[in-house]
């Protein structure tokens, strides 16, 4: 474990629509926050991974239909995020260790029967999960991700906000979220996004995401990442992509996904509309009504 920082509670008082308790878990001496909501003894358990920049705020509109549709509801911060503890040195995120941490969550809140919810960092982490344990999961909805192992060129829109991302002198967190949205984002919703940092030294984790993707065949996470197609390609559980129409990085992505996984036949594949990046932002009311359908639909 090495030195982090914890961000101070009044950061985050009265954010806007999230009304949710906090809930922690040790994670190799990192405390690791996350949301479990809705009936703790429920047949079905959604969990809803966030990506880069964001946190589990981003999932406050999805939340209340998924509860009332009656099922659990869980959405960790990763470390370095949100209410989780952020490690200041940049060295400690690695591709491998945030895969561990998340595992680690999983076994240490004891989920099992998941139906997992993921987009952008949420599906590099989460269909890695998958991969190596997948006894835990039911089914999939992939939306805005993509598992990449640098044998397919990056967009250009990526290198650029790579670049951008290492290059700013204040990363404006915020103002990242907004651009990935079609909607205009209020001002107490661009403060939310803020709020889990205090100054530049919170965002070692957000500043070392972009990049840790694989985009090159010889990067230290290109293997694991084929080991965990050579998963997928055989995965027959129900398996949904809900990616957006606007969404320059991922445009397109869901086509590989529908090709390559067997779970992906027949199922009722969308795209959502007038969303980009973060689509559960533009349109998480929408989204989450795809995934109870997408659950109801595919009984196990």
């Amino acid at each position: 474990m090495t030195e982090f920082l914890r961000t101070p509670e009044d950061r985050f008082l009265d954010l806007p629509n999230y009304p949710f308790s906090p809930n922690y878990v040790p994670i190799e001496g990192y405390r690791m926050h996350y949301l479990d909501e809705g009936d703790p003894k429920a047949k079905e358990t959604v969990l809803l991974l966030h990506g880069e920049p964001s946190w589990s705020f981003l999932y406050r509109k999805m939340l209340p239909p998924l509860i009332e549709a009656g099922f659990r509801v869980v959405a960790p911060d990763l470390i370095g995020f949100g209410k989780s503890d952020k490690p200041i040195d940049r060295k400690t995120f690695t591709y491998k260790r945030h895969v561990e941490w998340l595992k680690s969550f999983l076994e240490k809140s004891n989920l099992t029967g998941i139906t997992l919810f993921c987009q952008d960092w949420g599906g590099l982490l989460g269909l890695r999960a998958v991969a190596e344990e997948p006894e835990r999961f039911l089914r999939i909805c992939a939306s805005n991700t993509f598992l990449p192992t640098g044998d397919i060129p990056p967009k250009e829109d990526f290198l650029k906000w790579r670049d951008f991302s290492q290059k700013v002198k204040s990363l404006p967190i915020g103002k990242i979220i907004q651009n990935g949205c079609i909607s205009d984002l209020p001002k107490d919703v661009l403060a939310a996004y803020d709020a889990p940092y205090p100054d530049e030294t919170y965002k070692a984790g957000a500043r070392v995401f972009p990049t840790l993707v694989p985009i090159t065949p010889d990067n230290e996470a290109s293997a694991d990442n084929r080991k965990a197609w050579e998963i997928l390609r055989q995965w027959k559980k129900p398996f949904l992509t809900a990616f957006s129409d606007s969404d320059p990085i991922t445009k397109g992505g869901e086509i590989f996904f529908r090709r390559a996984i067997p779970g992906a036949k027949g199922q009722k594949h969308t795209v959502i509309s007038n969303a980009g990046h973060f689509l559960q932002e533009d349109k998480g009311e929408e989204l989450a009504g795809v995934l109870i359908d997408f659950i109801r639909s595919n009984g196990v």
